[in-house]
């Protein structure tokens, strides 16, 4: 009877325990960000590194805290801990050879996290497959996709790994214009878009700097290529890059710079009566048809 209470007292103090400790970790979230915002650091990219780390030691704390709980609560039911303590360590040899993939994702999750490779709320692409970094957990990474399927890595099967969203984003883009355009008045055109769009209220505290204006590019079949690019704060490229390719539309017109597209010509033979004679043929088939 006392055995039972004092487990269920053991119980309920863990999870009280436990409850104290994630209310504990919130607050030191918040009060790092905090810190990192005062020192000058992104407030972003505060953020998503110590919430990743904080999820982290959140987990490892219910393992351990779990761990100790049941080796407790059997002691309170008179089994003798240390047997199972040194058969722990043979199993655990034996239980290694067969979990050697485990500890391969468990090891290789550690150095992700320590070497600050990816984190939660970045945009990744992890063995071709992009999307949104929704949780870094020690065996797995899970990406969410535009189309919101998720995609679950173990870690130790990534084999490349690319953070879109690390520090600072880049939106890169190319702008096709008539060959008898002026390229000099385009590429005003262009910076002066960049300038407005970095003085606005909304777009300019995302960008990092004025656009970048590469030149010509490349030569196709109707179009003079110019190359680009914006810095923006990390996840916000394809919003300033949408705005802005807006807007260069607009300053496009108003400065009458033609942008190409493709035309299509119809040939109605040499008498320019073929499609008329192809017209009245199907007409009398369709009459022989009905008789």
């Amino acid at each position: 009877m006392f055995a039972t209470l004092r487990i269920m007292f053991i119980s309920l103090a863990a999870w009280v325990l436990l409850s104290v400790i994630k209310l504990l970790l919130g607050r030191m979230q918040r009060s790092l960000i905090s810190r990192a915002s005062e020192q000058g650091e992104m407030a972003t990219e505060a953020a998503k590194r110590i919430e990743t780390l904080i999820r982290l030691l959140r987990q490892a704390v219910v393992i351990i805290v779990w761990v100790i709980v049941g080796l407790v609560i059997l002691r309170e039911l008179n089994v003798e801990i240390a047997p199972i303590l040194a058969s722990a360590g043979v199993v655990g040899l034996a239980v290694g050879f067969g979990a050697q993939n485990l500890v391969r994702d468990v090891i290789s999750g550690f150095f992700m996290i320590l070497e600050n490779q990816i984190r939660v709320g970045d945009v990744a692409i992890v063995n071709g497959t992009g999307g949104l970094v929704e949780r870094v957990n020690f065996r797995t990474i899970v990406l969410r996709d535009e189309a919101g399927t998720v995609h679950v890595f173990p870690n130790g099967t990534i084999n490349t790994l690319a953070n879109m969203t690390q520090e600072w984003s880049a939106y890169v883009f190319e702008v096709r214009v008539a060959y008898r355009e002026d390229m000099d008045k385009v590429m005003a055109v262009m910076r002066n878009t960049g300038a407005a769009l970095r003085k606005d209220e909304t777009f300019g505290p995302l960008m990092v700097e004025d656009v970048e204006i590469y030149g010509v590019d490349s030569f196709q079949d109707s179009a003079v290529v110019i190359k680009g690019r914006l810095r923006t704060r990390p996840i916000k490229q394809w919003s300033v890059g949408r705005e802005y390719r807006r807007r260069l539309k607009l300053a496009f017109e108003r400065e009458g710079i033609e942008i190409p597209f493709p035309h299509h010509s119809i040939y109605f033979g040499e008498t320019g009566n073929a499609l008329m004679a192809a017209l009245i043929n199907q007409k009398n088939a369709m009459k022989t048809d009905e008789l």
